[in-house]
C-alpha cells in the first residue's frame, strides 16, 4: 500500500508573538511542513490578528510555505497584498466572497495555491461548484475567531463528504480547530491531508514531545 504523505501546519496564532522568529524556527526543527497564518479582520470573526506585513516579515525568515487563511470580509481586497507578501497558499471563505470563482482564479494567477474554507454550520454542498478551482479545502472544525476551542465531532462526517466530492480532483483536504494526537488518526482515515494545530503544539508543556506525538498520529 502506498504511504500517504500527510502534512503538519502549526498555527502561529498560538505562538509567542514576542519571539515569533524563534517560534517559527522551532516549529520547523520539530517537523512542521507548513506554517499556518490565521488572518482575522474583526468583522467576519470577532478578533483581530495579523496582516500582510507579518507575512512579508515571515517570508524572509523561513522557507516553509506560509498557509494564509483569510477570515475576513471582502477577501478580494486582500488576495494580492498577501500574495505579494509571500503567501504560498491563500484560502478564502465561501461565506464571505461575493464572486468566489473569480477570487479563486485570481489567487492562482498570482502564483499561489487557492483554497476555500467553510464554517461548521455551512452546508458542505455550498463549496461543490468551486472545487475545480481549488488546490485545498479547509474544513473548520471549530467556529473561527479564537484558538483553543474543542473539536466539533460532526466534522468527521463533513470531511468524509468532501472526500466523496473530491473524486479525481487533486485538491488537499485541510482541517483546523481542536486537532490533537487523540483525533488525528481518525481524521486521516476520513481523508485529511493537512493538519492545522495551534495550542496543542505551542502551549504544550513538552513541545518536542507534542510535535513528535502528533506527527506520529497523522502519519
Amino acid at each position: 500500500m502506498k504511504k500517504i504523505k500527510r502534512l503538519l501546519a502549526p498555527s502561529i496564532l498560538s505562538a509567542d508573538f514576542s519571539r515569533l522568529e524563534v517560534e517559527v524556527k522551532s516549529a520547523k526543527q520539530l517537523g512542521a511542513d507548513w506554517i499556518h497564518v490565521d488572518v482575522m479582520d474583526g468583522h467576519f470573526v470577532p478578533n483581530l490578528t495579523m496582516g500582510p506585513i507579518v507575512v512579508s516579515w515571515l517570508s524572509k525568515r523561513t522557507r516553509l510555505p506560509l498557509d494564509c487563511h483569510l477570515m475576513v470580509s471582502e477577501p478580494e481586497r486582500w488576495i494580492e497584498p498577501f500574495a505579494k507578501a509571500g503567501a504560498k497558499n491563500i484560502t478564502i471563505h465561501v461565506e464571505t466572497s461575493l464572486e468566489i470563482e473569480r477570487d479563486l482564479k485570481r489567487i492562482r494567477a498570482l502564483g499561489c495555491r487557492s483554497g476555500i474554507s467553510l464554517n461548521p454550520d455551512t452546508p458542505v454542498e455550498n463549496i461543490k461548484p468551486y472545487l475545480k478551482y481549488v488546490d485545498l479545502v479547509l474544513v473548520m472544525s471549530v467556529f473561527p475567531g479564537f484558538g483553543g476551542q474543542k473539536f466539533i465531532e460532526e466534522s468527521y462526517s463533513r470531511i468524509q463528504r468532501i472526500k466523496e466530492l473530491r473524486g479525481g480532483l487533486p485538491f488537499l483536504i485541510e482541517v483546523d480547530g481542536g486537532v490533537s494526537e487523540e483525533n488525528a488518526e481518525r481524521l486521516g482515515e476520513c481523508g485529511v491531508d493537512v493538519f492545522v494545530a495551534g495550542s496543542a503544539l505551542f502551549s504544550a508543556k513538552n513541545r518536542k514531545k507534542a510535535f513528535k506525538d502528533l506527527k506520529k498520529a497523522i502519519a
